[in-house]
């Protein structure tokens, strides 16, 4: 098995690279394909095989597979050499145990195609996925990040939560769909995005600071407006299990998509120095608050329906009936609903589009 500094199974040819002071070798392609599949993999053994056969299925053949075998202790490494041995499209990169985002640096460094395909080792794509994902940024030169639908599976490990949730991603159906919700949770599911490298490039690729990579990349580059586009047909089985670093990583808390949010509001919606009323006084409104306070946005006043907080005051500020909001309501004041009950979003959604305060520019849902 060829390690950092071994020889490629199929090339011959390797260059070095360092990345954020990790040192690696990358095997040279020799040729320039439409898409580079990017595979960040650690110790996948127990799904590998059903992933690397949903990506040699695939009905688009211009394309490159680039894996970063992330230290993997289980024989991944051996499995995924074999393969790039057996096909000059497939191109592995062996590195010690970093971590996902210096795994997806290594790995982009490495592509070659102007369009990256991300994909993780527990999950499996449609025959089509590529094909129409490429057929779709190529339709649509003004769009940077293109997803798909998705669905959970196995059945039997999909609670009610990750339906919801399924049902919300796959209801953000276009760009404006996703860029009004999108700090309410990631718009888009990480492994199912093609874009353009140029862009991910422009951008710096991914970053770990202690919150969510991928909806941290997401929120710079709906920042930076790129726009996102959505395949209406499901195009990744996204498998779950106790495994997945979104369960058992504290970059994927509660609290950590707070301070992402809050980090990225302060530097975009809520930038122009406007005055800030947090509709819910409860748990997630209180956290949402603190975080803003640490990027030195305090808010001005809570709203909630429960009538027992009326008058009283969370942090220094007071707490509102919904019925005394328009007299707080002015061109620089911003809403934030954070309450995170079932159904809340969408009557909050509702009274405040009663009022006239248009989403997106005068209130955001943030939870």
């Amino acid at each position: 098995m060829p390690g950092v500094n071994g020889d490629s199974p199929h090339l011959g040819l390797w260059t070095d690279r360092q990345h954020h002071g990790l040192r690696y070798r990358v095997p040279v392609a020799r040729n320039h394909p439409r898409v580079s599949v990017l595979l960040p993999v650690r110790d996948g053994m127990p799904w590998l095989t059903s992933c690397l056969r949903s990506i040699r299925r695939q009905t688009l053949s211009d394309l490159e597979v680039v894996v970063v075998d992330d230290g993997s202790a289980d024989g991944s490494g051996a499995v995924l050499d074999r393969i790039a041995t057996a096909d000059p499209r497939w191109r592995v990169i062996h590195t010690p145990p970093h971590g996902l985002v210096p795994a997806l640096n290594a790995g982009l460094e490495a592509c070659r195609a102007p369009f990256v395909a991300r994909m993780d080792a527990d999950d499996a794509m449609h025959p089509h996925r590529l094909e129409l994902q490429t057929a779709w940024l190529t339709a649509n030169p003004e769009t940077g990040v293109v997803s798909c639908l998705v669905r959970h599976f196995p059945v039997q490990g999909i609670d009610g939560g990750l339906r919801r949730y399924e049902t919300w991603l796959n209801g953000l159906l276009d760009h404006e769909a996703m860029a009004r919700e999108r700090f309410v949770e990631s718009p888009v599911a990480h492994p199912s995005v093609m874009i353009r490298r140029r862009i991910l490039e422009a951008a710096g690729g991914w970053r770990d600071l202690g919150w969510p990579e991928d909806h941290d990349l997401w929120l710079r580059l709906f920042g930076q407006g790129v726009r996102f586009g959505k395949v209406a047909k499901v195009l990744l089985f996204w498998r779950q299990h106790h495994g997945r670093l979104t369960w058992r990583d504290a970059r994927y808390s509660k609290a950590a998509f707070l301070r992402l949010k809050a980090h990225h509001m302060a530097r975009g919606a809520l930038s122009a120095g406007k005055e800030i009323v947090i509709w819910g006084a409860g748990p997630t409104g209180r956290r949402l608050a603190r975080e803003l306070e640490v990027e030195g946005m305090a808010p001005t006043a809570f709203v909630d329906i429960d009538t027992r907080l009326h008058g009283r005051r969370r942090r220094g500020v007071p707490i509102l009936a919904p019925e005394e909001l328009p007299e707080m309501i002015g061109p620089k004041t911003t809403v934030l609903a954070a309450v995170s009950a079932l159904g809340a979003r969408d009557l909050i959604r509702a009274r405040l589009r009663g009022m006239g305060l248009v989403e997106g520019t005068d209130f955001w849902c943030v939870a």
